[in-house]
């Protein structure tokens, strides 16, 4: 991410400050940082695992590869800001602080899941988290958001809640960014000044459509500039910058000053879904993005910079690890639905 670009997006002050306080991060958000994006890589490497075993059933997209962005925002927010994901949403919903146990039992279609097994791995829902859910279709997700939003403006300035303004991210790909919702909701999110960012994560590929084929303009960040809000593209293999950029945004949309367009650049390390034979994308630009992993990028910057002793990170893995393991014991061991409440919350009730 180069400066220049991103100072004219942003107020310089705010900027300057996030830019700034970028190696000043304190141990513990260091590790907490690495051990979100270790919980999410672990977490859908298990996924792959019990999907090919026959566990879990349906499309299941993972998001190795693009951890960084989800860690690099989610982790700034506070409870009570909200998050709305796509059909990629377990990672997601993991960083808001779902518990991995309770996702993994929604993956499998047990009572215990976040969603009682009743939304499966595309639809992943937490109230309690406000975690907004995971959507089937592109683009479905962010008219939610934008009303998520508008629901935070609408208790400050009408029913008088004096309580701040809470801020509202949306993540969505490179293909939704050609879908009628994007733009009418960036309209309207500018006109109205909403608490609102819009993450896109750039993979590069829209399931095995290649972004630059699709778009007449594949820089999608420049696309805000028509609606008058901020455009910011920033590296997203790299989990501290995607970090400066979202504290500013976050910034921006709690005081009141509207939304932000942030293009994280990324990639899928796997397939559209697991169901996908990835034979679209060649082996030469797969290695390329590999070699940029953003797990592994942010351990070398840990170590090098002698911010982490390695034995500290080596445990935390292994925590993760049986975090993970203790996911899958726990979902294997949960009961199926009850079939008595087959209908239930599909129609009203007497």
């Amino acid at each position: 991410m180069s400066k220049e670009k991103t100072k004219t997006s942003l107020p310089l002050a705010v900027l300057s400050s996030v830019i700034n306080n970028k190696n000043d991060i304190s141990h513990d958000i260091l590790i907490s940082l690495y051990k979100d994006m270790l919980l999410g890589r672990y977490f859908e490497d298990m996924c792959a695992q019990m999907y090919y075993r026959g566990k879990m059933f349906g499309f299941v997209h993972l998001y190795n590869g693009q951890e960084a962005v989800s860690t690099g925002v989610i982790k700034l927010l506070n409870q009570d800001d909200y998050v709305c994901s796509t059909y990629r949403d377990h990672v997601h919903a993991i960083s808001k602080g779902v518990d991995p146990k309770h996702v993994m039992a929604e993956l499998f279609g047990k009572e215990t899941g976040c969603s009682k097994g009743r939304g499966g791995s595309m639809h992943i829902f937490s109230a309690k988290h406000n975690f907004l859910g995971g959507f089937a279709f592109i683009g479905e997700g962010i008219p939610i958001a934008l009303g998520a939003s508008f629901q935070s403006v609408y208790k400050k300035q009408i029913l008088n809640m004096n309580n701040s303004l809470s801020v509202t991210v949306c993540f969505f790909g490179d293909g939704t960014t050609n879908n009628g919702q994007f733009f009418e909701c960036l309209n309207m999110s500018a006109l109205w000044k909403l608490p609102i960012i819009f993450i896109v994560e750039n993979n590069q590929w829209a399931i095995g459509m290649a972004h630059h084929r699709s778009t007449s303009l594949p820089e999608i960040h420049k696309k805000a500039k028509a609606f008058g809000l901020p455009g910011i593209e920033v590296d997203g293999m790299d989990v501290l910058a995607v970090r400066s950029v979202a504290e500013a945004a976050i910034v921006r949309a709690r005081s009141g000053n509207g939304p932000t367009l942030i293009e994280a650049l990324t990639y899928r390390f796997r397939g559209h879904s697991l169901a996908d034979p990835d034979e679209l994308r060649s082996r030469q630009e797969k290695n390329a993005w590999l070699a940029r992993d953003p797990i592994k990028s942010f351990k070398n910057y840990l170590i090098k910079n002698q911010l982490i002793d390695f034995n500290v990170l080596s445990t935390i893995e292994l925590e993760v690890k049986q975090k993970i393991q203790h996911s899958v014991d726990f979902a294997l061991s949960s009961p199926e639905p009850n079939l008595d409440e087959l209908k239930r919350d599909l129609f009203v009730e007497n």
